[in-house]
């Protein structure tokens, strides 16, 4: 048996790693590290279940590190518990190409299941991967075997306690009854600023009570205290679990522990000298004795862990082929292999119809058709079901019944999404998520991080203009459209009526390396008329949808709602294209070919219309071209009259082209 010495000198691995590499790179955060080592050595070392030679391994138990800047503490643990993550890796923390950048970065290395630097956000990924399981869980497992079967661990300090995230997820993930939840708060009293308690002053007890969890305080540096909260935890089915662990933030520096001037600076030689001595600790910088690695290794335990469940697995598949099957699919991340023909189906069933409506109306009948093929589709909106759309004859609550398929996300925007990036990453869903476009103002941080880490996350915006008439300037979007296309790897698109937005569901749903963002409109849009290669070409992001009428003098570019003033135009010029260009994105990966084809470049005369600000267009009609569209905030009045207040008619378009080519 493990003595209190022995196992504070296995967590003191934890403190000299962290000490060591921060000094080395002369840049980061030992303190959270060093205050929460023997945190980490009671829950990695004796509940976590995972396999450091399969970090993919599907039921592996999550592990979330919330407060981020302190990720030596993470790579410490990858490196002890023998994930390919060497002591050299170590050495180059924070250093161009490694491995160990300054925060946990997902894919860069093995066992980081999520990106966590902005705070609160992890500890919301953290709600939406227990919400995948449970969901998941439901889904597929048996009476006579649960084949999901695992829980989340995070932990998180005071920066993610004060984000006002925390109270949107934490309060829901209450509400959602997610008892394999155990989050591990380092209540150690200091932030950059120095104590405090001169600001943050909440009964952190009292608070999580009230948003239904369990709630345990224990000393963080008590390792019996931890082990036996943590078994608490565990058995609490019904709620998820805070446990208030009490510790000195950079134990074991005898002049910086317990002060803010080990939170994020190097100790300095002389210091980390200092706390060598302290922690009883004699080798020298990045030595860790053979004897520590072997009460760390972590391989041989793991693999019988996954080997056990390949056996249950496999007793389910005998059992139960079909749900297997679907599950490892699922698990996958492909989609059934009729569903392209099915969704191609639909967009010429769509074709023919012809329909002049609302795209929000659109994008629900593009659920509706897609939703039953696809059960791994996980929606929800911030109170917005109803406007929104995204309720469609399929959907069930899961706060109705845990096997549902759809999050009654209440009004938390910004939570709602930081938890569709954790669904995203726990796998077996693609989740949607949605609300109007002004309030993805409040989630922006979230979708940067959903398109930071590459995560297939639908966020699904409407009321997308000036066109939502007389809500006002308040909700009125004008630079949310460029602020989401100007977002790396984010797809945004726009699309014009029911064949685009059906393709745009398409593109979003079959992209595998990133989030799209789908904005449709409140008021209905005409339909138009295309032929089956302007169809093919819709998934381009941008294609001409009305031919020149002679020698071309100018090119119109429109996008949703515009598109019917630039056909109201195009009928009163002659040499003039309209390109719809529903995704510039998708448009910009295309061939120089095709981008000549649609937009040649010696067409100068070049006029974009749009109901939102001006600037993002400069690139594609040029300096001597003309954009109309917003420069200033909107106003409150019905749609077709703010229109023409703003000057985005058929006349403005008419007036440009005819000014350019005169």
């Amino acid at each position: 048996m493990t003595t209190p010495l022995q196992e504070r000198r296995v967590a003191n691995a934890i403190r000299v790693l962290a000490m060591d590499a921060v000094q080395k790179a002369n840049s980061g955060h030992p303190g959270a590290p060093m205050g929460m080592a023997d945190i980490a050595d009671v829950v990695w070392r004796e509940f976590l279940n995972h396999n450091p030679c399969n970090p993919q391994w599907a039921n592996r138990d999550r592990f979330v590190l919330s407060n981020g800047h302190g990720s030596m503490l993470h790579y410490a643990l990858l490196h002890l518990t023998g994930y390919d993550l060497s002591i050299e890796d170590l050495k180059q923390f924070r250093q161009l190409d490694s491995k160990t950048p300054g925060h946990p970065e997902y894919g860069y290395a093995p066992g980081i299941e999520t990106t966590t630097g902005p705070l609160g956000q992890g500890i919301a990924n953290a709600v939406g991967f227990a919400l995948a399981e449970k969901t998941l869980a439901a889904q597929f497992n048996k009476a006579d075997l649960a084949i999901v079967d695992h829980f989340t661990y995070c932990f998180l300090g005071d920066g993610c306690l004060m984000e006002g995230i925390s109270h949107e997820v934490c309060s829901l993930a209450g509400t959602l009854k997610l008892g394999k939840l155990v989050a591990y708060y380092d209540d150690n009293g200091i932030s950059i600023d120095g104590e405090v308690e001169a600001w943050f002053s909440d009964d952190t007890e009292k608070r999580f009570e009230a948003y239904g969890w369990q709630v345990i305080r224990v000393d963080g540096h008590d390792a019996d205290e931890i082990r036996q909260a943590t078994i608490q935890a565990k058995a609490e089915t019904q709620k998820p679990t805070l446990i208030i662990c009490k510790t000195v933030i950079g134990l074991g520096s005898p002049n910086k522990q317990g002060k803010e001037d080990c939170h994020g600076a190097p100790l300095g030689h002389d210091e980390i000298a200092l706390t060598r001595k302290m922690l009883g600790w004699a080798e020298a910088a990045f030595d860790i004795p053979a004897d520590i690695y072997a009460a760390w290794d972590a391989k041989q335990k793991g693999a019988a862990e996954e080997s056990a469940w390949d056996q249950l697995f496999a007793e389910y598949q005998a059992k139960y082929p079909a749900e297997a099957k679907e599950l490892l699919r699922r698990i996958e991340g492909t989609l059934p292999a009729e569903f392209i023909a099915q969704v191609d189906a639909f967009i010429a069933e769509t074709n023919a119809k012809a329909e002049t409506i609302a795209t929000r109306k659109a994008s629900q009948n593009t659920l509706q058709a897609l939703g039953p093929l696809l059960p791994e589709l996980l929606g929800g909106s911030a109170d917005l079901a109803g406007s929104n759309l995204t309720l469609w004859k399929g959907c069930e609550s899961v706060e109705k019944n845990p096997a549902g398929n759809y999050v009654h996300y209440g009004v938390r925007e910004f939570g709602m999404t930081a938890m569709a990036n954790g669904v995203a990453l726990h796998g077996g869903f693609v989740p949607y998520v949605a609300t109007f476009l002004m309030f993805m103002e409040y989630a922006r941080n979230a979708v940067r991080m959903s398109a930071l880490m590459k995560q297939r996350v639908i966020h699904v915006y409407t009321h997308d203009s000036i066109g939502l008439g007389e809500d006002g300037p308040t909700h009125q979007p004008i630079e949310q459209i460029a602020s989401l296309r100007g977002t790396p790897n984010l797809n945004t698109w726009r699309p014009a009526d029911t064949i685009e937005t059906a393709i745009a569901w398409k593109s979003a749903l079959t992209r595998q390396d990133g989030p799209t963002a789908l904005i449709f409109s409140r008021q209905n849009l005409p339909f138009q008329t295309r032929t089956a290669a302007q169809i093919a070409d819709v998934a381009k992001g941008a294609y001409v949808l009305a031919e020149e009428k002679g020698a071309l003098k100018a090119i119109i570019i429109a996008t949703g709602s515009e598109i019917s003033l630039a056909m109201e135009a195009y009928a009163q010029l002659d040499g003039v294209r309209v390109v719809s260009m529903p995704c510039a994105e998708e448009f910009m990966k295309q061939d120089a070919a095709y981008r000549e084809a649609v937009l040649p470049h010696a067409i100068r005369a070049r006029v974009a219309v749009e109901a939102a600000h001006i600037d993002y267009w400069w690139k594609f009609v040029g300096l001597d071209g003309k954009v109309i569209g917003m420069t200033t905030f909107g106003e409150s009045a019905p749609a077709k009259d703010l229109y023409n207040h703003f000057g985005i008619t058929t006349d403005a378009v008419v007036a440009a082209v005819k000014q350019m080519t005169a």
